[in-house]
């Protein structure tokens, strides 16, 4: 059974969106200074490597993170090799062949390096949030930091997730995986309020 990891490491080297607060490690007892344990803080924004969105992220009033339905992030999975120019949307035209589950993962190949930040990542169009959704997939996830373009006036493919009740998955690794079927395991922490949680993303191969 191949189990592929789709998750970047997590160090002070990991890009996060400008603004938010990169991952650190405050170390309060340490085995090697003769304490009886090792204890460490981390400190971070929890729009995290890969993550999950809460509606509340981007619905005035929505729900947060712990209030998601947690078999959204665990079931058969669809990854989707789209091929698109950097700095554009995602369009139904590119979804090539007919959506086989309900998780559906897009690899765009537009933001290569997690540990170097490239605005010029490529998003979702809305009608493809509403065109999956309307073939019953639950979750979109994607291998860029956003399902909307860096230099967006408006959120509007968060927003088609909002109407559509769709979960956002961003920050995937995903350019060494092939297209085609997989178990996807991505579940977010019970943060209460929050809203966004840092997963562990994996695929396994039914």
């Amino acid at each position: 059974m191949t189990i592929y990891d789709i998750s970047p490491a997590i160090s002070p080297d990991l890009s996060v969106w400008p603004g938010d607060t990169t991952p650190s490690r405050e170390v309060l007892l340490d085995l090697a200074r003769g304490d009886d344990f090792t204890l460490s803080t981390l400190r971070a924004t929890v729009h995290l490597g890969a993550h999950v969105d809460a509606p509340n992220h981007y619905g005035l009033g929505a729900p947060s993170i712990e209030q998601w339905s947690l078999d959204r992030f665990l079931g058969p999975c669809q990854l989707i090799r789209i091929t698109v120019k950097r700095g554009a949307r995602v369009t139904t035209q590119m979804l090539a062949g007919t959506v086989e589950a309900e998780r559906v993962l897009l690899a765009t190949d537009t933001f290569p390096d997690p540990t170097d930040f490239n605005e010029d990542f490529a998003a979702c169009a809305p009608d493809v949030i509403d065109a999956l959704a309307q073939q019953g997939v639950v979750l979109i996830g994607i291998d860029t930091p956003s399902v909307d373009l860096f230099a967006a006036k408006e959120p509007v493919a968060h927003r088609a997730c909002l109407r559509n009740d769709v979960a956002i998955l961003e920050g995937l690794v995903l350019r060494d995986v092939p297209a085609g079927l997989y178990e996807l395991i991505a579940v977010p922490l019970k943060l209460v309020g929050f809203d966004a949680s840092p997963v562990r993303a994996l695929l396994r191969e039914p």
